[in-house]
């Protein structure tokens, strides 16, 4: 439960003073043990604990999925694999699993999307990375566009998208090889470009070492840059941008 439902419930007499004091008594994260569950960050940050689930043993990522899901209500989890997304569905049947991005995520039903950001790559082998970007941003509320394919080795589909990327708050430019788009598209646009690299491309690219140095160097303003493949830390990043385009804009507060 959020802190501003508590205080309503409270106000609305739903919940008596005693129940919130020992609400607001509880400890900020529960303690699991092996974990400890960061139950209030979105109170403090606007965004509730995401799960990286690559590497965590079978029953500790199912007791940290449920009570995450019980204490929020939904839950999102990053870089898992089909055989964790089969564990968890058995425990929480509503739960989708995306295979391109390896998103696992339940959602809160009827959740609305504001605002606009653009999901760019300059390939299809970049989608995978761009999807957990998109998908990232999604679930923290927020309307994506996606424009995939533009590279500049074909630079004309780019320039037929330009118009629709500059109505977008925020931009991520997902791309492999030498990784340029991030360069070309901050030199065409006024709002923020969030650069991620990806490990695609030949051995020269050196796993994706080759974007990243491009997209550091890159003499377009504008443009900060995220670890190679990082497409979560992306749609992070971006979710909060997008916030804070839509509180300048619209008088758009969080509820």
């Amino acid at each position: 439960m959020e802190l501003r439902d508590m205080l309503e419930k409270v106000k609305a007499g739903e919940v008596s003073v005693e129940e919130a004091e020992k609400y607001f008594a509880k400890k900020p994260f529960e303690d699991m043990g092996y974990a400890k569950l960061d139950t209030w960050r979105e109170i403090r940050s606007g965004y509730p604990e995401v799960v990286y689930c690559s590497g965590k043993a079978d029953q500790h990522l199912l007791h940290i999925f449920e009570m995450l899901y019980r204490e929020n209500g939904e839950v999102l989890g990053t870089r898992a694999s089909k055989e964790q997304y089969e564990l968890v569905r058995e425990r929480i049947p509503e739960i989708d699993y995306d295979e391109s991005s390896r998103i696992l995520k339940v959602e809160k039903p009827g959740k609305k999307r504001a605002g606009k950001i653009a999901v760019c790559t300059a390939g299809t082998a970049d989608i995978p990375v761009a999807e957990e970007a998109a998908q990232t941003a999604e679930y923290f509320g927020n309307y994506v566009e996606r424009i995939y394919d533009i590279g500049v080795s074909g630079i004309h589909r780019l320039l037929a998208k330009v118009d629709d990327i500059r109505l977008a708050n925020c931009v991520v430019a997902v791309a492999g090889m030498e990784g340029a788009l991030a360069s070309v598209i901050g030199g065409l646009v006024e709002n923020p470009v969030i650069a991620v690299p990806t490990s695609v491309g030949y051995g020269a690219s050196m796993g994706g070492i080759s974007a990243l140095l491009t997209m550091i160097n890159s003499c377009a303003n504008g443009i900060a840059v995220v670890n190679i493949d990082n497409g979560y830390g992306a749609g992070y990043m971006a979710s909060q941008i997008n916030r804070l385009g839509m509180r300048s804009e619209r008088g758009w507060r969080q509820k």
